[in-house]
């Protein structure tokens, strides 16, 4: 049996050691390359503010956030769900670098143990696969989503759960065919209209306004993070 789960988080900004934080972790569970819908999904509280850059990305507030819980609280739950399987991420260094930061963070040394992640669990980093296939050319998760015809119209914000879908149905697709989406569906949509029911439902409460990256604004997130990867 092999075990994988497809993993993507949503930052206070781009860099740790700057003090940046994880505000939602996505992950999506594939058992023998067919999706099981055991999926976990956390909204963090950052304990810190959030860039405005990285507000345009994925319309987190500090406010919608301010009552879910640390890290530290939901550590233990995202451990058991991750071992035992590969870990698949788009821009992996990204990921798994911001979750080696805040398990760093902990007081407890007995999490000291999982330092670094790599040492212990398998990550696939399909950035570094689609540059492969495709030397030179655009490799974002868009564009890969644009390349092997998977449906993301419904992606005006990023959302680590969402992407996470997403990116399990372009790492099939890229990896050799895939399977049946069908049974997902629901699920899926399901979050997509509660991510965009919860961020909008704070805005209006706050009365924040949130002003969408443009185009040339995604471009420039998208090469910078291709660039920290390499």
């Amino acid at each position: 049996m092999t075990r994988q789960i497809l993993l993507d988080t949503e930052t206070t900004g781009l860099i740790p050691k700057d003090g940046h934080r994880i505000i939602e972790i996505g992950c999506v569970e594939l058992i023998n390359r067919r999706l099981t819908g055991n999926n976990l999904h956390f909204y963090l509280n950052p304990d810190r503010e959030i860039d405005l850059g990285a507000l345009k990305v994925h319309g987190l507030t500090n406010e919608f956030l301010a009552k879910k819980p640390s890290f530290k609280h939901i550590i233990d739950e995202f451990i058991n769900y991750i071992q035992n399987a590969q870990i698949i991420a788009h821009n992996a260094k990204f990921d798994i670098g911001f979750i080696n930061h805040e398990i760093s963070l902990l007081e407890q040394d007995i999490y000291n143990k999982f330092l670094p992640l790599t040492d212990h669990i398998k990550v696939i980093d399909t950035l570094a696969i689609a540059k492969k296939l495709f030397p030179g050319q655009k490799n974002s998760l868009d564009a890969l989503c644009k390349r092997y015809n998977v449906d993301n119209k419904h992606r005006e914000l990023h959302g680590a759960l969402l992407d996470a879908n997403l990116l399990a149905q372009v790492y099939l697709a890229m990896t050799g065919g895939q399977n049946s989406f069908d049974f997902q569906e629901e699920r899926v949509e399901s979050y997509n209209q509660n991510h965009f029911n919860n961020k909008q439902s704070v805005l209006q409460k706050h009365q924040i306004r949130i002003i969408t990256a443009n185009s040339e604004e995604l471009a420039l997130h998208n090469k910078f993070m291709e660039t920290i990867s390499e």
